[in-house]
């Protein structure tokens, strides 16, 4: 079928266990997949590598990037920008890769105005509560902080209708299947195989045309 990769975009609640459900994707089937890597103005930290954490440039340089529509998607955060360079994810997809993108909401649907034929999968618990529980199980943030998250989760429910797929996270092993299994499914969808159909096609044409001069 074909060999072009697809762009898959993930969102989904704080907590729905985004994060772990990629990592358990890239290490079953990494020959399949690739991360994208996002561009930053932020500084490098300790231990990251330009090319493999992020592209870190300049405030110019990514305002450049922006004035010539290298972005799919970019937006500023704490006086820093953050975007998707469209050069990486294509080249990524024409050499057979799946790009998987864990983005926000709003930086999908931009990405699904620019490449219409991406795949958005939002990944969610099966019970609200169950956001709750796994946002205190981590330990790592306040109570108010909880309830800011739960807060945004309300919000960003309305939106997740516009998602091709809602993924139930209640198991990794199960989710990270039910991902592999619609990106498989969607690369042998007929629109994404003309060439192959128009090949097929014409070769038979070709065929029966040769079967009916012979019998002449």
């Amino acid at each position: 079928m074909s060999d072009q990769g697809l762009l898959v975009v993930l969102s989904g609640f704080s907590g729905a266990g985004k994060g772990t459900l990629i990592k358990a994707l890239m290490d079953k089937y990494p020959n399949d997949y690739c991360l994208s890597i996002s561009a930053t103005t932020r500084a490098k930290r300790e231990g990251e590598v330009h090319g493999v954490d992020y592209f870190f440039l300049e405030e110019e340089e990514f305002l450049e990037n922006i004035r010539e529509e290298r972005l799919l998607e970019y937006a500023r955060y704490v006086d820093n920008y953050y975007g998707t360079p469209k050069e990486y994810v294509l080249e990524k997809m024409a050499d057979g890769k799946n790009v998987i993108l864990e983005i926000e909401i709003q930086g999908a649907l931009k990405i699904r105005e620019k490449i219409p034929d991406c795949i958005l999968l939002f990944i969610t618990p099966g019970e609200a509560m169950e956001l709750e529980r796994r946002l205190k199980k981590r330990g790592t943030e306040t109570e108010d902080a909880i309830k800011n998250r739960l807060r945004r989760a309300a919000e960003e429910a309305d939106y997740m209708k516009e998602y091709d797929y809602i993924i139930l996270n209640e198991d990794t092993e199960k989710s990270l299947e039910m991902v592999h299994n619609i990106i498989s499914s969607e690369k042998l969808k007929t629109g994404r195989n003309k060439q192959i159909i128009y090949r097929i096609t014409e070769d038979l044409k070709a065929y029966t045309k040769e079967i009916d001069q012979d019998r002449r």
